[in-house]
């Protein structure tokens, strides 16, 4: 059985480098090269979110205020899982510090991010923040608030295509987003849940 065990995860690893090589070597292009380390910087967001916070503040006022703690509470608790349960347990560390893996990185920013790499923070939270959003959003929004399920994805891959993280970090941190987004987003939708701006905004 441990063998079977160890057999399988060392096929797992090595599929894990062999995609990450892939997508930080073999597809890099100079667009991506531009775009990904844009991509993976919060700082370059911040304006996307000021305008949905004040977006659903000035539309939604109680409900509304509700909706950001809901919302920052969700990026909370994916932060935090991921950092002291994930992190602090495995302690894999990123591919641009592994000694053994770092010749076979092409690091695109300027210099490799601090602590570990399993899982990725920035995939929980993009991904628990969009699962939140479609959910509490989507009778409002419709269609449109599908568009999170493309941002959140291109902000993971971002983290594979600059050489921070491998495919399995950002994939784990995915799926842990998705639980907490799901699970805050249902919580929300029971205890105030919005309609339409339109049913709002004539109430």
């Amino acid at each position: 059985m441990l063998f079977l065990l160890s057999g399988f995860w060392h096929t797992l690893i090595n599929w894990d480098r062999s995609l990450f090589e892939k997508i930080n070597g073999d597809w890099a292009n100079p667009f991506f090269d531009g775009l990904m380390p844009f991509m993976r910087n919060a700082i370059n967001w911040a304006p996307v979110y000021l305008f949905i916070i004040t977006l659903v503040l000035m539309n939604f006022k109680v409900k509304g205020i509700w909706w950001i703690v809901f919302f920052l509470s969700t990026v909370a608790l994916t932060d935090m899982t991921g950092t002291y349960v994930f992190k602090h347990m495995v302690e894999r560390l990123r591919p641009c510090r592994d000694p053994e893996f770092f010749s076979h990185v092409r690091l695109v920013i300027k210099q490799c991010a601090a602590g570990y790499s399993f899982i990725s923070n920035h995939a929980a939270n993009h991904f628990g923040m969009a699962a939140f959003f479609i959910i509490t959003m989507r009778r409002t929004l419709g269609r449109w608030c599908w568009l999170a399920l493309v941002w959140a994805p291109l902000i993971a891959y971002a983290q594979v295509y600059v050489g921070v993280h491998y495919p399995l970090d950002v994939i784990c941190g995915a799926l842990l987003g998705l639980v907490f987004g799901i699970s805050t987003g249902v919580l929300f939708n029971k205890r105030f849940g919005f309609t339409t701006f339109d049913n709002q905004l004539s109430a």
